[in-house]
């Protein structure tokens, strides 16, 4: 994949992590709505730890 895409993942894990800690730091959370982010935060944390792997392999080639 390009380094086009790698850098909106990192972009997205940065903004899923901004808008979790803005939820917590309401008086009430809304606790569904937090793991829902972090949900998506680990979603795209797991795609970018597979797709460095994947450059790691391709460059040790």
């Amino acid at each position: 994949m390009s380094d086009h895409y790698l850098n909106h993942l990192r972009e997205e894990h940065a903004r899923l992590e901004a808008e979790i800690e803005q939820e917590l730091r309401r008086p009430v959370p809304d606790q569904l709505l937090v793991a829902r982010l972090k949900k998506l935060k680990l979603a795209a944390k797991d795609r970018l730890t597979a797709m460095d792997r994947g450059r790691d392999q391709s460059s040790a080639a």
